[in-house]
């Protein structure tokens, strides 16, 4: 069954228009008595829905580069998305969700089960808020990465940096040692 490969307002290039879009819909296309999407099409503002052939991945987004250079962060390989089925309800009742059908489920194994997931009745409440929720989830591993990093940068050099500067490093530490 088709996979969504881009998420909404992600920066895609067209390649039949040879220019750079965003997503602004992710449509998929169902059949009777399947529980998946057969296909997956992507609108981006250009007058007609493109299939995940037709788009390419912007080079600078950080999904598909991996980590920005210097942060080592083994953790952001595995944490992603998946689509869980609803069970209480169909795909036609849910409507008004960003997936019809589906809700995230944050995996933070290479294994796709495990992680971090909501209740449906949670979900419904605000498909776009628990949607953005599950993309800052996988994301985590590489702001500790970078929160890590500017600490090392700046570490040591305190009296030349503004003070804002510092206690944002300051408040940075705070973070991480909750976390740890």
């Amino acid at each position: 069954m088709a996979k969504a490969r881009y998420h909404k307002a992600q920066r895609v290039f067209v390649k039949p228009v040879g220019t750079w879009g965003f997503v602004e819909n992710i449509i998929p296309k169902w059949v009777q008595g399947i529980e998946e999407p057969i296909k997956i099409h992507y609108d981006v503002g250009m007058g007609r829905d493109f299939s995940q052939d037709e788009l390419d991945v912007d080079e600078t987004d950080l999904e598909a580069t991996g980590t920005p250079a210097g942060i080592k962060s083994d953790e952001n390989k595995t944490w992603h998305i998946v689509r869980a089925q609803n069970k209480w309800k169909s795909s036609r009742d849910c409507g008004h969700h960003p997936y019809p059908g589906t809700h995230p489920v944050v995996v933070t194994t290479d294994r796709d089960w495990g992680g971090w997931r909501v209740p449906g009745a949670e979900y419904d409440r605000d498909p776009d808020l628990i949607e953005r929720q599950a993309r800052l989830l996988t994301k985590a591993p590489m702001i500790a990465a970078l929160l890590y990093q500017f600490i090392e940068d700046i570490n040591g050099q305190e009296e030349n940096l503004p003070e804002s500067t510092v206690q944002i490093a300051r408040l940075a530490q705070k973070v991480l040692a909750q976390v740890e």
